[in-house]
């Protein structure tokens, strides 16, 4: 039988039972440790923890606010560029006003211009008509006066007498014009 001593023995070798004062350094030791966690560590995590939760909130702010500001100059961006787009529509407006308008005065001047040129066309033709009749009258009035001349069969060399002669038979000629005309018509 085991005897109390033997017992007793086997309790003072037993690895499992840590001695006094192992037991007394171990609670010191494990007593700082907190301490220092505690104390020291424990404030250092939550303020970093509390920088970080700062930072992040800080950033998702200023993502808040710089998408904010991105949609007002987008739509600054849409309101002008919808400015611009009547802005152009209005000058393009304005540009084709201003095209027919020339395009109008253009034509009216051309007009003008046609209308002088057949009116000096008209007025050249008119004197050059009149220039024709007159070398004419003279031709006639030479060639009648000789032919007169010869049937009558005395010279009619008098200026007088050809002028009045040669007017008669001009006179006659014209008479026979218009009534041809007033035939035909």
């Amino acid at each position: 039988m085991i005897t109390a001593a033997s017992v007793i023995a086997a309790e003072e070798n037993n690895p499992l039972i840590p001695h006094t004062y192992e037991l007394v350094v171990g609670i010191f030791s494990f007593l700082v440790v907190v301490i220092v966690v505690g104390k020291i560590l424990t404030p250092r995590i939550q303020k970093t923890l509390q920088e970080r939760t700062d930072a992040i909130e800080g950033g998702l702010i200023r993502a808040e606010k710089a998408q904010e500001e991105a949609r007002q100059t987008l739509e600054q961006y849409k309101a002008q560029q919808k400015d611009g787009q009547l802005e152009a529509s209005r000058l393009r407006k304005k540009a084709e006003e201003q095209g027919a308008q020339i395009i109008a005065e253009m034509k009216e001047q051309a007009q003008a211009e046609a209308r002088r040129i057949i009116e000096a066309a008209k007025a050249q033709i008119e004197a050059e008509r009149q220039q024709a009749l007159q070398s004419l009258r003279a031709e006639i009035g030479a060639v009648s006066v000789e032919l007169a001349g010869r049937v009558v069969g005395e010279s009619l060399e008098d200026s007088a007498r050809q002028s009045r002669v040669v007017d008669r038979f001009l006179e006659e000629l014209e008479e026979r014009a218009r009534t041809q005309e007033q035939i035909t018509s």
